[in-house]
């Protein structure tokens, strides 16, 4: 059976958020960031992108393309709000949905042509959420995910599209290498470098040579110009998580040995969300006590996977949580709610060199491993005792400054 994948994507979605709350931004060029001068762009109106303005760049730049713009802070809080409203009613018209980011999702609805027209529930689904959230978005519904995403971006703004099954490679032929979904800027110049620089150049290219020149990453682009795509939709899961817990070899009730702890479980579990391009929106801390008796405590948070914001909700967890004053044997913390997308939804202050200092650090990591940047805070903690170290006997080659 041919699969129908939908794709659905909300329109510039932090603008769109902050137009529903304030609608005299409605029409009008507005960018979404820092708003000092070391502030960066996290989204921009569609008025806002012909003047050559685009998400990442210096907001100071930004305003010198586009004066007229309107810039606002941002609040992710309410943008994780929205996201969550859109993601419920979605997710109780599909039998298979995966958000795929904090504005985005796939849905896997194969054999629902027995009862519905998926075309015609597709768009019914889109005004439901219209409608129900005040939001716009598109979508894009096609034989696989590549094809249907690349119908979205097509689409948009506010509209939507179906690829008919065996038209994939006609619809792809003409448009630009840089609308396949894998294809980042530096692939692309090498595209534009040989020549390749629409889909169907690609097309016509035998499948050797392109594996030649770009190895495995070679196969899979001339798949996905081709409209081959066997990738599965991933169920969402509301409860997805990703923890660490430490049992001491001796029960303690050193508030800071705890502290350190958990600082180091933090920093850690953070770096593993960023590297899977994965935000976490719910944090959870657990105790143990001596008498084995177990407890826990949970806050809800704006997505997020920057150290300097799970921190302190972590600490402040904890410091709630710890109220017998008896030793404890063990302690966790747990990151959950998760979904695709990038940290940096959640830097809309002055935070350029806090990006530019996690990109650094995860670097490093990535080179040498996960432990070899550690907080100044964290790496001299382990002289509080012998028996404890949280870098269970890897120590730290690398020591980072606190971001803030």
């Amino acid at each position: 059976m041919d699969r129908s994948i939908l794709h659905m994507d909300l329109d510039a979605f932090f603008v769109s958020c902050e137009r529903l709350l304030d609608s005299r931004l409605q029409g009008r060029p507005v960018l979404i960031g820092g708003t000092g001068g070391r502030g960066v762009v996290s989204a921009a109106s569609y008025e806002a992108r012909p003047f050559g303005v685009h998400s990442g760049m210096p907001m100071k730049m930004a305003r010198v393309l586009c004066p007229e713009a309107v810039v606002i802070r941002g609040n992710a809080g309410t943008y994780t709000k929205f996201s969550r409203e859109v993601t419920d009613i979605l997710r109780e018209r599909v039998p298979l949905l995966e958000k795929s980011s904090i504005d985005e999702f796939y849905a896997d609805m194969t054999g629902m042509d027995r009862f519905h027209g998926i075309y015609k529930y597709a768009s019914e689904m889109r005004q439901a959420v219209i409608k129900e959230t005040g939001l716009p978005i598109s979508f894009g519904l096609a034989v696989n995910k590549t094809v249907s995403k690349v119908a979205t971006n097509e689409a948009k703004p506010n509209n939507q599209l179906k690829v008919a099954h065996g038209l994939e490679k006609i619809f792809l032929a003409p448009l630009s290498v840089k609308k396949i979904p894998m294809i980042g800027d530096k692939t692309f110049q090498q595209l534009c470098n040989l020549g390749l620089k629409q889909v169907s150049h690609i097309q016509q290219m035998p499948v050797e040579a392109m594996q030649q020149v770009f190895g495995k990453h070679g196969l899979l682009m001339w798949e996905r110009a081709n409209g081959v795509d066997k990738s599965p939709v991933v169920a969402y899961h509301e409860r997805k998580s990703i923890s660490n817990e430490r049992t001491f070899g001796k029960d303690t009730i050193d508030i800071p040995k705890l502290e350190t702890t958990l600082s180091a479980m933090v920093e850690n579990l953070a770096y593993k969300l960023r590297k899977a391009n994965k935000v976490a929106a719910c944090v959870s801390v657990k105790i143990r006590y001596s008498d084995f008796n177990t407890y826990s405590k949970q806050q809800k948070i704006p997505y997020t996977a920057a150290d300097h914001i799970l921190l302190p909700t972590t600490l402040e967890l904890f410091h709630k949580l710890y109220d017998r004053r008896l030793r404890i044997r063990l302690i966790g913390v747990r990151f959950s709610d998760l979904t695709g997308g990038n940290y940096q939804i959640s830097l809309f202050e002055d935070a350029s060199k806090t990006v530019q200092l996690y990109r650094a650090m995860d670097r490093i990591r990535e080179r040498y491993g996960s432990r070899t940047v550690m907080r100044a805070s964290t790496f001299g903690a382990r002289s509080i005792g012998n028996d404890f170290d949280p870098f269970n006997g890897e120590p730290p080659i690398v020591l980072a400054h606190r971001t803030r």
